[in-house]
């Protein structure tokens, strides 16, 4: 995951120029993407020995995108070491507290700490301005489909879900008895795909974000890294912070992006959105769907 202080636009260069790399400096880039604060830190015998490359790789890397040389392209890394980061020690209290109240007072602190860490580091990565970039395309797409499997089923449901008691043009891949493939047959340069997998990455979700280029759709791309298949094949690629100490990757961050996105795709919509919104709703008093409040 992409340390907050590294320069953006070292790691967003790597991305960009990815497809011009050889293989051996797609690994190299890739240590980079994955590893940013190591960079700032390690020699160039360190780094290549912990990436499984030569030395030699990621001096030719740090060429290929631009730089001089590696000395070159470490420097942003450096400077952001110097620059240090943002404490929060009455945060770091709290946790420690939790982590003494008891026999689960440990993991209970794991699973904050890493939920707190997990939106700071996903946000930091990201402005208004890439934000605002996917919304306009979902908001003038003809229609919009919402891919996750697994875990990320339900994260791409919900979204469909909330889209949807507003909006016409939201669809939840795949269907049932469906393949995200088939799904997207008909698709075409007026519709948008958001897809989304962490690593592992799901095969069926790569594929689907190569079908939808293929075919010319515009694709949102949701990963946990800056290499991730589903990330390097978007035009608005936005990475997300999974960590957590249990078996399971972490939905906490990807809940508040797809949020974050779709209140961005309201804010730039019609006044009539709002108002279908609230009729939505108003339908569902009338037809029962909600506890009324006791007077």
């Amino acid at each position: 995951m992409n340390d907050t202080n590294v320069s953006n636009a070292v790691l967003d260069r790597l991305t960009r120029e990815w497809d011009a790399l050889t293989p051996e400096a797609q690994k190299a880039a890739r240590y980079v993407l994955e590893n940013p604060a190591d960079v700032g830190v390690s020699t160039v015998r360190e780094i290549a020995e912990a990436a499984n490359v030569k030395p030699n790789t990621f001096v030719r890397m740090a060429r290929q995108v631009g730089f001089e040389g590696y000395e070159d392209f470490r420097a942003p890394f450096r400077d952001a070491i110097r620059r240090g980061t943002v404490s929060f020690p009455d945060r770091a209290r709290w946790l420690q507290e939790i982590g003494k109240s008891g026999e689960l007072g440990g993991l209970y602190a794991d699973m904050v700490g890493a939920a707190i860490r997990n939106i700071e580091e996903t946000f930091a990565g990201i402005d208004a301005t890439r934000m605002q970039a996917a919304a306009e395309a979902i908001w003038t797409s003809r229609q919009v489909f919402t891919l996750g499997v697994g875990v990320n089923n339900a994260n791409a449901r919900n979204f469909t879900y909330l889209a949807s008691t507003g909006m016409k043009q939201f669809h939840a891949i795949p269907r049932p008895g469906s393949t995200p493939v088939d799904d997207l047959a008909w698709a075409d340069e007026q519709d948008v795909l958001i897809a989304m997998t962490c690593h592992p990455y799901r095969t069926e979700v790569i594929e689907a974000v190569k079908l939808a280029r293929e075919q010319g759709m515009t694709v949102v791309g949701i990963s946990d890294s800056p290499a991730s298949p589903v990330v390097l094949n978007a035009q608005h690629g936005f990475v997300v912070a999974a960590d957590t100490p249990q078996f399971f990757p972490s939905s906490v961050s990807t809940i508040a992006l797809l949020e974050t996105l779709l209140s961005f795709v309201v804010a730039l919509s019609s006044d009539e959105i709002v108002e279908r919104v609230e009729r939505f709703h108003r339908r569902r008093h009338q037809l029962g769907l909600y506890a009324e409040e006791p007077e």
